[in-house]
């Protein structure tokens, strides 16, 4: 049978979770950040600008640009204490309080992110590979909600896009989170951060507390170009993958433990789980350009 969100009513809808503007380190302003994801085909966006005292801990109000077909989640980049290799800590919070409370004296990277939590935010460790997060830096955040595993800006800010190899080292370990996509826009003249990574959230409404639900939820795929339609997963037998046109389909999990099948074009695949080992697996798509979605990781029962 399908597995979550595919299984879920609704539809998807696709949204980017981490962009900046001028309220922080963005070349653009608010409303023109928000024009420009609605005009790209987007549904809904998130403005993220970094919650630093030198930008007056800003949690945009994008609410006046929400309409009918396009929506925005209130969020902020937050910031507190060092981590394990002594860099300012990075978190992704979306569903943000517009009066969420800056970091007191001495306060932690793991205490913020507790505090976002608290308020009702989807909470994500941002870009582990771009700075040099540690697994124990990203355990130390506790009940966070998901990895950012593709981060677009860093592509040609330090070639460090790719978040993967932590991410899959704590599923081995057997910590459960999501994972998602962004491009973490500034819209800087010398990078393309623009439509870079996304995700395709699965809700019945646009309204910014169902996305926020899906979200937390991880009722969502990540992508920076592939769709992936349906997923069916059978433990033990098989996986059952429909797409968008691609050039190979994985299904992978734990250590080297991976399956796929390659063809220009194709449109889905049926992957024998018979010897396959590991406690999950996720689904990646990848088309002809390189370009890639990846379901979050589905536990199977042998875990």
């Amino acid at each position: 049978m399908s597995i979550a969100p595919f299984s879920k009513p609704g539809r998807f809808y696709r949204g980017n979770l981490h962009t900046h503007s001028t309220l922080s380190d963005g070349k653009l302003e608010p409303e023109v950040v928000c024009r420009a994801y609605q005009e790209a085909g987007y549904d809904f966006m998130a403005l993220t600008d970094h919650f630093m005292q030198q930008f007056n801990y800003p949690v945009a109000d994008t609410r006046t640009y929400r309409s009918d077909s396009f929506t925005t989640l209130l969020g902020a980049e937050l910031h507190a204490g060092r981590t394990e290799l002594g860099e300012l800590w990075h978190i992704l919070a979306v569903g943000l309080p517009l009066d969420f409370t800056p970091p007191v004296p001495d306060e932690t990277g793991p205490q913020i992110a507790a505090r976002a939590l608290e308020a009702g935010a989807f909470v994500a460790a941002a870009h582990p590979q771009w700075y040099g997060l540690t697994e124990a830096d990203i355990l130390s955040l506790g009940p966070v909600h998901a990895i950012e595993v593709f981060n677009g800006t860093s592509i040609d800010h330090n070639d460090r896009p790719d978040s993967w190899y932590i991410t899959d080292i704590l599923f081995r370990r057997g910590h459960h989170y999501s994972v998602c996509a962004t491009d973490d826009a500034h819209f800087n003249p010398d990078r393309a951060d623009f439509q870079r990574g996304w995700v395709w959230v699965k809700s019945e409404s646009l309204e910014p507390d169902a996305l926020l639900d899906a979200l937390k939820a991880g009722d969502y795929y990540s992508s920076t170009g592939p769709q992936i339609h349906d997923i069916e997963v059978v433990p033990g037998d098989k996986v059952v993958v429909r797409c968008s046109p691609a050039a190979r389909i994985f299904v992978t999990g734990a250590g080297p433990s991976a399956m796929s099948v390659h063809g220009p074009g194709i449109r889905g695949a049926e992957l024998s789980l018979q010897r396959f080992r590991s406690p999950y697996l996720r689904v990646v798509v990848r088309d002809l350009r390189g370009q890639c979605a990846w379901s979050n990781p589905v536990w199977l029962e042998n875990e």
